[in-house]
């Protein structure tokens, strides 16, 4: 149930943000990141925490993109790949 909640909101391709372009994806959820940092350290009270949550947010959502889209291209290479090693069986 927890991993089902995360990737409803983390997994962008099952969250509402999915059918956006990646840098626009990736602006919303920073932005998102930080609203939510700036919440939770009001809520606690601890405002002088905000500026680090918002580094680690921001430090946090760039590895996860950049890891997301080395995983995509990874993934476009290989599939290329296969069909060109197929292509080359046939000839």
């Amino acid at each position: 149930m927890l991993t089902k909640a995360y990737r409803a909101v983390m997994d962008p391709s099952e969250n509402p943000l999915f059918a956006l372009p990646r840098m626009v994806r990736f602006h919303y959820m920073l932005i998102l990141s930080y609203m939510w940092s700036a919440i939770f350290a009001l809520w606690i009270g601890f405002t002088w925490m905000m500026g680090p949550s918002l580094v680690a947010h921001s430090l946090l959502l760039i590895g996860v993109f950049f890891t997301a889209e080395i995983f995509a291209l990874a993934g476009k290479g290989a599939q290329a790949a296969a069909a060109k090693g197929a292509y080359a069986q046939q000839t």
